[in-house]
């Protein structure tokens, strides 16, 4: 687990020895810019965090050359796997500026493990890329700590990761991270099903705010207000306009698997709202001869949505093909199974609208009426 592997820029020049001979001494990583010290010091951190999000299938110990999982001992018949990889966009960028990371990781955690759930795979191990220019081993081992969160909410391992040092690339105080999820679903099990049919029922769950897309027109945004990060949330009374914006993005796995569980067979579908909002999402898991109609009055949308709606004046098309509104998942059932699942769900969920014949009015339908 992010052993002390560091990257480190290639010297170009004339060819002659690039240690002074009047001191005639070594040049080493550290003088370099490359801290091994500080990356084992880090190793040593992230050891028992990583523990506490062991599960069923984790072999062996961190700080080898891979992780290893195995399958089998996850009581899988059949099974198939689901890999998902993501970061968090210019949400990081935030991070940075503001100092505060202790959620960052769990909003990469979530990019990943909510899109394997939507094909109905459970979450089975991460891993993480950390890179930076200097490592702070302090600010690393919070970005990792809440990785480990992210995991742990999720059901999966933190199984491995790398930590790059790599001067010169990136620039003071800087990093980027990116996540990779692996899951399983068994065979007959994989969603979207394919008996989809008009009629269905669009259950919606809702987003904890912004989640981790549509950050450039935030950041724009912002600016654009004159509004400094830790001045006065103007969508949230008491709190930080910055930290405000860095709420996590929720993870839905437990509650979406749960509900499988609970009401085998009724759920047909679901969409992970990330980028592009409803209307680019929901296409990707409806057939041909079907749109979604989506009554937006039904749709509870967060201060923080319509204060960026009316900064950047935005009409609603464009709110619903840029943020998530505040649905951050839809799950798809037949109206006679919608009761159950609602129920399975918890009191969030609720019907935000119904498929119906796509006609010639688009994938998308903003303002149908939900079953």
């Amino acid at each position: 687990m992010h052993p002390a592997r560091h990257r480190v820029p290639e010297i170009i020049g004339p060819r002659q020895s690039i240690v002074s001979q009047a001191e005639d001494k070594p040049l080493t990583y550290r003088e370099a810019g490359v801290d091994i010290d500080a990356g084992n010091a880090l190793v040593e951190v992230i050891g028992p965090l990583a523990a506490k999000t062991k599960r069923a299938g984790v072999l062996g110990n961190l700080g080898g050359f891979g992780g290893l999982f195995d399958l089998k001992a996850c009581g899988f018949k059949d099974p198939v796997l689901v890999a998902a990889t993501d970061g968090v966009g210019t949400k990081l960028k935030l991070a940075i500026d503001t100092g505060l990371h202790k959620g960052i990781g769990i909003d990469l955690v979530a990019m990943s493990v909510n899109d394997l759930v939507v094909q109905g795979a459970e979450p089975l191990f991460f891993l993480d890329y950390f890179a930076t220019g200097k490592l702070e081993v302090g600010v690393a081992a919070e970005v990792v700590a809440s990785i480990a969160d992210g995991c742990r909410q999720a059901g999966c391992a933190l199984i491995g990761g790398e930590t790059a040092e790599m001067p010169g690339l990136y620039g003071d105080g800087d990093y980027d991270l990116a996540g990779f999820a692996v899951g399983a679903v068994e065979r007959d099990a994989i969603l979207p099903r394919r008996d989809l049919e008009a009629g269905d029922v669009l259950i919606g769950l809702p987003s904890s705010g912004v989640h981790a897309n549509g950050f450039s027109l935030v950041r724009r945004v912002v600016s654009a207000c004159g509004l400094g990060w830790h001045d006065p949330a103007p969508f949230a009374p008491g709190s930080e306009l910055g930290a405000a914006l860095l709420t996590p993005t929720r993870i839905y796995v437990r509650q979406i698997l749960d509900t499988i569980q609970a009401c085998p067979g009724a759920v047909k579908a679901l969409c992970h709202i990330t980028g592009g909002g409803l209307i680019d999402n929901l296409p990707r898991i409806l057939p041909g001869g079907l749109a979604a109609a989506i009554e937006t009055n039904a749709v509870d949308m967060p201060a923080v949505f319509e204060w960026l709606q009316t900064e950047a004046r935005l009409d609603g098309h464009e709110m619903y093909r840029t943020f998530n509104c505040g649905i951050g998942m839809i799950v798809v059932t037949s109206a006679a199974d919608a009761p159950a699942v609602i129920a399975s769900l918890g009191s969030d969920a609720k019907v935000v609208g119904s498929l119906t014949e796509r006609g010639s009015g688009g994938a998308v339908q903003l303002g149908g009426s939900p079953s």
